[in-house]
């Protein structure tokens, strides 16, 4: 403690400010530059409630109160205004710091995980390269979020696009996730099914079915476990393990030999001698995140998340159906992420 401090009767604690993490900082920067709590969370693609804790978690920390809010209007305190230049000379040179370990990283490719083709992640891929053309970003397709973690981790993929809520927590605990988009299921028919017929298919209809949902796909286990507990007490099983096809022929054949229904999520590419419909009553929801590794920065990545949160906003993506279904873990994930 400074002698004037001492002679002011100020306290401080020892090391007050050591271990504040730079998104605690980057949040408040955020918000005293927009002055509006909703502005800030969009500038930074996060929930404006989590980033309403990211500012009460730094006031805590610094023992001070930031901001006064009023339901029309965000000031900074006197306290705030202090606080602003010291933490835009922090996040500088987090900055610097970071791009100067990443100008090796940002000159390859960044390998973005599609999953499959045909599907929404390889509309946001195609709208990111536009964002940034000069970078190359190229897809591959791992399937299922499982599968494609263990090659994030071990930096042979940039991005990914599931189920993160699907993911083991120690392995989720490794990587970051932006909610994209809540996916309606459907569930696709051979053409003489007896519910063929219908425009949508209620979920009781299923029962005494047996639907393929990837078991034994070492690849998708985060699909299967979501399958297991929407068709729990309905009375509908998840089917045995089918031989694991690799491309979309590969999958129509084994499936038309098997002709067991197929749970998939309504953007999944039509497939002959097949019926797709809508599954309601209620209306069941795929979480899709965007994923990578803690850490990693590139332009190309940016572009991606950049392009996902512009699409979920004009599209409505992360807008719930009021009849729907989704598991508490998802729920949680994609309204509390940061």
């Amino acid at each position: 403690m400074s002698r004037e401090s001492r002679e002011s009767g100020e306290s401080a604690s020892p090391g007050i400010g050591a271990g504040i993490d730079p998104r605690l900082l980057r949040a408040f920067v955020a918000v005293a530059e927009e002055l509006h709590f909703t502005r800030a969370a969009a500038r930074l693609y996060v929930a404006q409630q989590a980033l309403s804790r990211d500012i009460r978690r730094l006031e805590r920390t610094l023992g001070a109160e930031l901001f006064v809010r009023t339901t029309r209007q965000v000031t900074p305190t006197a306290d705030g205004e202090r606080l602003l230049p010291y933490a835009r000379r922090v996040l500088d040179a987090q900055d610097e710091l970071t791009a100067a370990f990443a100008r090796g990283q940002v000159s390859r490719p960044v390998l973005v995980d599609l999953n499959s083709p045909g599907l929404i992640s390889g509309r946001i891929l195609e709208l990111a390269r536009e964002r940034v053309p000069e970078h190359e970003l190229m897809a591959r397709f791992e399937s299922g979020l499982t599968g494609a973690a263990t090659e994030l981790l071990a930096g042979r993929l940039d991005a990914s696009f599931g189920r993160y809520g699907g993911l083991a927590p120690a392995v989720r605990a490794r990587l970051d996730q932006q909610p994209v988009r809540y996916e309606p299921m459907a569930v696709i028919l051979p053409e003489d099914h007896k519910l063929a017929n219908l425009a949508e298919v209620p979920l009781d209809a299923l029962a005494g079915e047996q639907i393929y949902a990837g078991a034994g796909n070492p690849r998708t286990p985060e699909w299967t476990a979501l399958a297991e507990l929407l068709f729990e007490g309905r009375g509908i099983e998840v089917a045995p393990p089918a031989p694991l096809a690799v491309g979309t022929e590969e999958f129509r054949r084994v499936m038309a030999k098997w002709r067991n229904p197929v749970l998939v999520v309504r953007d999944f590419p039509a497939m002959p001698e097949t019926v797709q419909r809508p599954l309601v009553d209620p209306v069941p929801l795929s979480p899709l995140s965007l994923v990578w590794r803690k850490g990693r920065v590139h332009p190309g990545i940016a572009a991606l998340r950049e392009t996902a949160a512009a699409l979920a906003e004009a599209e409505g993506w992360l807008q719930r159906p009021a009849d729907s279904w989704i598991p508490a873990i998802d729920s949680r994930i994609m309204t509390t992420w940061f």
